[in-house]
Order: C-alpha cells, then sequence, then structure tokens
C-alpha cells in the first residue's frame, strides 16, 4: 500500500513560504518525523525513505530551504539568507510543523549532511526526542584528503570568485553542490575554513548544541569522499550532552558496490540500514513494534 502525499507549502518563521511534501502515516501512528536536507539537496529525493517510515507509522514532512528546490522565489541574487536562516528559521518551523500531524506524538529528526549539522543549532532542537543523522559531518575543509585539490579549489577560488561576480553561488553552472545564496555561500564557506565548523559562531551556537539530549544515531560509511570519518567524528563531538551511539560501515557490510554520502537514501540499498534505524528509533522513543 502505498502513502498519499500532499504537496503544498508551509510558513517557516519569518513567513516565507517554504514548499514541503506531507507523507501520513499509514495504520496507527507511533511518531512524527521531519526531514532535514543536505546542502543542494531538493526534497524529492527523500521520498523513498520518507514513504518506508509513513509505511511503519509515522507522519513525515519532507521541506526545501529558501532559494532551493521548489522553495526558490526568482532570482538568488536578491535573496538575503545565510545557513543560520535555514536554521533558524526554516529547519525550527518545520519541526514544529512535522509535529502539527499529530502533537501528542514524538517528535523524530532524519537529518543528511547538513541537515544534521544545523539541527545543532535550531531554536527548538531539544523538541527531538529522537535523530538519525546521516553522514553529518565537519566541513571542516582539512578533513577531506580524498578529494583534497576539489574542495581547496572550490573554497579558495570557485566559491569567492563565483560568488562576487554573480551575486550569488552559480554551483549548478559550475557542477558543484547546486546554486546557493550570496549569504548562504559565504557563511558556509567562512565555517568549512574554521577547524570548529559552525562553533565558529561562537558561544551561542555552543550552548545550542548542548540543549540537545536526545539520542541520536549517527551514521558514516567508509566509502564517503565527502565527509570522511573524522568529520562525522568532530560533528558528533559538537552533541556533547545527546546519548550518541555512531555506527560507521564499509559497503560490504550493508551488502552494497558502494554507499558513499548519498546511497543510505537509494531504496535499492538502503532497505536494510532503513530497517535498522526504524528499529532504534522505535528503541529510542520505547515503542514496541507491532
Amino acid at each position: 500500500m502505498r502513502a498519499t502525499t500532499a504537496r503544498e507549502t508551509a510558513a517557516a518563521a519569518d513567513g516565507y513560504e517554504l514548499a514541503v511534501v506531507r507523507y501520513p502515516a499509514l495504520g496507527p501512528a507511533w511518531a512524527t518525523m521531519l526531514v532535514a536536507p543536505a546542502m543542494g539537496v531538493r526534497q524529492e529525493f527523500y521520498e523513498p525513505v520518507a514513504r518506508f517510515f509513513a509505511r511503519h507509522g509515522v507522519h513525515v514532512l519532507t521541506f526545501d530551504y529558501r532559494g532551493m528546490g521548489a522553495s526558490r522565489r526568482g532570482s538568488l541574487r536578491a535573496l538575503d539568507a545565510d545557513v543560520g536562516d535555514w536554521a533558524a528559521r526554516d529547519l525550527d518551523a518545520m519541526l514544529a510543523e512535522a509535529q502539527r500531524a499529530d502533537e501528542r506524538l514524538p517528535l523524530l529528526l532524519l537529518g543528511h549532511s547538513l541537515g544534521g549539522q544545523i539541527f545543532g543549532i535550531a531554536p527548538s532542537n531539544a523538541a527531538v526526542r529522537a535523530a538519525l543523522h546521516v553522514t553529518a559531518g565537519s566541513g571542516y575543509y582539512r578533513f577531506n584528503e580524498r578529494m583534497r585539490l576539489r574542495v581547496r579549489f572550490l573554497w579558495f577560488v570557485a566559491m569567492p570568485l563565483a560568488t562576487r561576480l554573480a551575486g550569488y553561488f552559480p554551483g549548478r553552472a559550475l557542477g558543484m553542490i547546486g546554486d546557493l545564496p550570496r549569504g548562504v555561500a559565504t557563511q558556509w564557506r567562512r565555517w568549512c575554513l574554521h577547524p570548529e565548523y559552525l562553533l565558529a559562531e561562537g558561544d551561542a551556537a555552543r550552548a545550542a548544541f548542548e540543549r540537545v539530549r536526545c539520542p541520536i544515531l549517527s551514521w558514516s560509511f567508509d566509502d564517503d569522499v565527502m565527509l570522511p570519518r573524522r568529520a562525522i567524528e568532530s560533528l558528533n563531538g559538537f552533541y556533547r550532552n545527546a546519548r550518541l551511539e555512531h555506527r560507521h560501515r564499509s559497503p560490504a557490510e550493508v551488502g552494497a558496490a558502494r554507499v558513499g554520502h548519498f546511497g543510505f537514501f537509494s531504496e535499492r540499498q538502503g532497505q536494510g540500514l532503513w530497517a535498522e534505524s526504524l528499529a532504534w528509533l522505535r528503541n529510542a522513543v520505547g515503542h514496541a513494534a507491532p
């Protein structure tokens, strides 16, 4: 049986309309979930995993950050937004929006890459009862030795030069990440050049991460060339008060030829990982499998 989806918009904290898709739970619901996307990834990429959790009793909400995917309104040159806005205005409001499906149920987060990073600075992050982080690590550029030349070209040449010339980062034309608002590109670059990544924002960012006390399951994979194991471990250390479990796997261990940064979300490759994550979430919120 296939969950019926509803495609619409929902307001961010400042009223900006964000594109969302709702996946109502099939059968009795036991939780609500927000899927927080990676940098430059449209929400439809997460449809297979959203449908999986909906089939297993979870109301799921996906969304696009302002300026991204279906939440893009006209030219990015006119959009005044940075990654902090995505966390404080977009992701935070969508946490509340996800829970509106049934406010009596525990709220879950599935954060992919950037989604698991900026969850730590979302003002309402303490409301989440359990979180899955998938390939979510620090973006500090020196952690990435497999793509050493490429990341240095991105941060020291392509991004500052192209953003200055275009008024936004034209990543789609360059084959890098995707188009990003100027403020997002500038702030994200500053974080990636700092050893403590987004903790470069100072004491307020540290305090925000320390509000998170829920269980977190952090997934990482041997063949992820974008965020290697030490980048994952660095970000995990930011969640000092969370009950965090890190599961690092090779492709062979999950029965796949390749997983990398995105393979967790592949319907063909991810079914075993999804089932393992579902069992972990049920245990984390105290809901026995039917």
